[in-house]
């Protein structure tokens, strides 16, 4: 058994805090710095996060290689088969021609490109994010914008910075209900008090897109339209957070901007349009453009929306549930540093997971797309194949955050930054942040930190509810520099091994964004937005 230590370095938060940033700045200094594959990056990285556990917190070196092991096998169910799988949808649209139709259909709302990342990024991988999560909107939206004519670098950018403001209610609110369990404070109110921060980041990220796709001349130029996407959305995600029902927080907000865009389309035009390479020559495709075919085109992704919804359904969820395999993993106990064990069981949800849906929507959609059993097995094939590198990245990566996390070096970052007293109100965001970009999801950086922004309240005197919050409202903007997530938009559009320039562009967004969050949440304990909160 393995006692867990936070401060093994002369006692001292800070200076233990120093190592426990070691394994996070290797990983982004190869990657941003040396621009070193992802792979190599994260190899890097575990080499570093298993000597530091070993040799500053007394790790026993087998309990470090089985924690990295844990962390592989964690992978494989949450990342590394949603992406496979999410992909495999993809890679069999094109193959049966319908993915060009799907491209044509949404040059039928707008042939601008710029329109086209807040309609693909924002509002349907608002909506996926909602009812999915764990990167599948990244993948999917990152290979649709390809798809149109984007650069794929722009197109996982857009992925990743879309994918920002619907995290927090991600998955119909789970981040919120294992929020609300390891903290003990009410859902409802975590929830409304996180539809009081993320909104205001939404209203700006459609801005921010038609930036990365067009620079200033996008932005002066679609700002307008940008603006009332962003505006339905963030509205709509307080008023539902608030009063609705905060499960469906992102599927409203999401279906509020898509709508409020499209209205304002029938009545507004850019002056230039950057065009779409939308399939305008009908007559060169082999599947007659009409309504028919365009159903048959959106059919997997209304089938991802309804069979997603479906499962959340408290009979179907209830009877999916039944396929959970949960074991503890062998070899591994470990306690914090008052004698409470350490969650080292592994669930495997074989029916209920993200991945096993989406195959289940690949499946349905497949006699429809006429790719015939034989042709979506070698599809398969062909995306594992497409994926060999992004494989290993993502199993590196996780066994990097549970050497982390077990070890305590996570737990130590947190309570360095617990710290600075009033102050840490302006930090507490921060947390969540290197939280999700230590783990690459909301849900789990809130189950790392909610007790401990709980705690910190305490003993600073601030709102518990408020920095519980703030945690998971931090979280989504770590997301879009995750190494995890870095891997799926890489991989999504096709450029893997760049992972290191997609890091480069996105760390600045993220790193202004938390800020500007820190800054709203400070604010919010003092009189000048005290008044924002329910």
């Amino acid at each position: 058994m393995f006692q867990q230590v936070y401060d093994p370095v002369a006692q001292s938060l800070g200076l233990s805090s120093f190592f426990a940033a070691l394994p996070l700045l290797t990983m982004f200094i190869m990657l941003g710095g040396f621009r070193l594959s992802p792979q190599l990056s994260g190899l890097c990285s575990l080499i570093v996060a298993m000597g530091v556990a070993i040799i500053i917190y007394g790790m026993p070196v087998s309990v470090a290689a089985n924690s990295a092991l844990y962390g592989a096998a964690f992978s494989i169910l949450p990342i590394i088969l949603i992406i496979i799988n999410a992909i495999w949808i993809h890679n069999m649209m094109v193959k049966s021609g319908y993915f060009d139709i799907l491209r044509r259909s949404f040059g039928v709302i707008s042939t601008d490109l710029r329109v086209q990342s807040i309609i693909i990024a924002f509002c349907f991988g608002g909506l996926l994010e909602a009812l999915a999560g764990a990167g599948t909107p990244i993948a999917i939206a990152g290979v649709m914008m390809v798809a149109i004519g984007m650069d794929p670098l722009k197109a996982a950018l857009c992925a990743l910075v879309a994918d920002t403001a619907p995290v927090a209610f991600g998955a119909l609110g789970v981040p919120i209900t294992t929020l609300a369990a390891v903290s003990g404070l009410p859902y409802d109110e975590l929830g409304a008090i996180i539809g009081r921060q993320t909104p205001i980041l939404a209203m700006f990220i459609p801005l921010i897109l038609v930036w990365i796709v067009d620079g200033g001349r996008g932005l002066r130029q679609t700002w307008l339209p940008a603006l009332v996407a962003g505006f339905a959305y963030a509205v709509t995600q307080f008023v539902s957070s608030s009063w609705i029902s905060v499960p469906l927080t992102d599927v409203l907000g999401a279906l509020a901007g898509a709508a409020a865009l499209v209205a304002f389309l029938q009545v507004w035009k850019p002056k230039e349009t950057v065009e779409c390479a939308i399939v305008n020559e009908g007559e060169n495709s082999k599947i007659p453009f009409n309504s028919r075919s365009v159903s048959i085109a959106f059919l997997p992704y209304v089938a991802i929306i309804v069979i997603f919804t479906l499962s959340q359904l408290g009979p179907i969820a209830q009877a999916l549930s039944a396929g959970v395999s949960k074991f503890a993993w062998p070899g591994l106990a470990i306690v914090n540093p008052t004698g409470g064990a350490i969650g080292t069981s592994l669930s495997l949800p074989w029916l209920p997971g993200t991945a096993t849906l989406l195959g289940v929507a690949g499946l349905f959609s497949r006699p429809f797309l006429k790719v015939s059993g034989g042709e979506a097995v070698q599809t398969y094939g062909a995306t594992l194949k497409q994926l060999k590198w992004a494989i290993p990245t993502v199993l590196c990566v996780l066994a990097v955050a549970f050497v982390m996390n077990f070890s305590g070096q996570t737990i130590t970052l947190g309570r360095w930054l617990a710290t600075t007293g009033h102050a840490f109100a302006f930090l507490s965001p921060a947390i969540g942040w290197i939280g999700v970009a230590i783990t690459g999801s909301d849900n789990s950086a809130n189950a790392l930190f909610g007790a401990l922004q709980v705690a910190a309240a305490h003993e600073t005197g601030l709102s518990p509810s408020l920095l519980a919050a703030a945690n998971s409202s931090g979280g989504v903007l770590g997301k879009m520099i995750s190494p995890q997530s870095l891997t799926i938009g890489a991989a999504a559009v096709g450029i893997i091994g760049r992972e290191g320039d997609i890091f480069r562009k996105t760390l600045p967004w993220s790193i202004a964004l938390t800020l500007v969050l820190c800054a709203i949440v400070y604010l919010q304990t003092t009189p000048v937005l005290s008044w924002m909160l329910p």
